[in-house]
């Protein structure tokens, strides 16, 4: 199965704490790895078919502090789609004047939507089908753009229909908020004032995060598996459907 990390704050904050951790597990997903970060109404979209262990793409985001207030995440391993940059996650697509961005880990049986709007993939995957399919019934059940709540009712009454064809783990957003489903396996931590030091499990690396924060700094990391092992990371479970706003998980 392939890789998920994801982050929203309240104010724009870099990853290269937790990327450099999760792309070590790179070493056993193999298959390309890709990055979203949305900045006001843009997004600095990077992937690559290779591994981010070997990318120098996934190098230069392991040493270049891009501030943002939601980054999606994701390394790959290969089960529908061949290893190919139109097979990468994350998928990106534009919707109500808003790109969107979305990452899925599992694998849909049989999924084939009917898709018949704006919205078709460019590659072979189950996973850009599920999001294109997201975005068409996204595009039909509202004629304006909708709030945060009203986004994510829509998306509690979308997603089972999915999910009912296999594993659907998948982190979605707009710039606006980062939406976290889990049919297998998430984790998530919000890290807020008093701020404390950790370690990742994956790299010998720690930071202090008292000393790189202010006393108003929120930031909620979502990931497949903890990234370190001196925190008090959440478990989604199955089935749960998890928005993030400004750090903090809202539903």
């Amino acid at each position: 199965m392939c890789q998920l990390l994801g982050m929203n704050a309240n104010t724009p904050t870099d990853l290269v704490f937790s990327f450099t951790g999760f792309s070590k597990r790179a070493e056993e997903h193999k298959d390309g790895f890709g990055i979203a970060f949305f900045e006001d109404a843009g997004v600095r979209l990077f992937v690559d078919a290779q591994s981010a262990a070997v990318s120098p793409v996934a190098e230069m985001v392991r040493r270049y502090p891009i501030h943002s207030a939601n980054v999606i995440a994701h390394i790959r391993k290969a089960t529908q789609g061949r290893v190919a940059l139109q097979n990468t996650h994350p998928f990106q697509r534009e919707l109500w004047g808003r790109y969107w961005a979305f990452a899925h880990n599992g694998d849909l049986k049989g999924y084939a939507p009917t898709l018949h709007s704006a919205f078709h993939p460019v590659g072979d995957t189950d996973s850009e089908r599920a999001f294109c399919w997201l975005m068409q019934e996204l595009a039909k059940a509202h004629a304006g753009v909708p709030t945060i709540a009203e986004l994510t009712r829509t998306l509690g009454e979308l997603v089972p229909r999915i999910a009912a064809h296999g594993t659907f783990n998948f982190m979605l957003s707009n710039g606006q908020a980062l939406w976290a489903h889990c049919s297998t396996k998430l984790h998530y931590i919000v890290r807020q004032h008093p701020f404390r030091a950790a370690r990742l499990q994956d790299e010998d690396m720690s930071v202090d995060f008292a000393q790189v924060t202010t006393p108003h700094d929120r930031v909620a990391v979502v990931v497949t598996e903890p990234l370190t092992a001196d925190e008090p990371w959440v478990a989604l479970q199955p089935g749960e459907l998890k928005v993030f706003v400004d750090g903090s998980a809202v539903v």
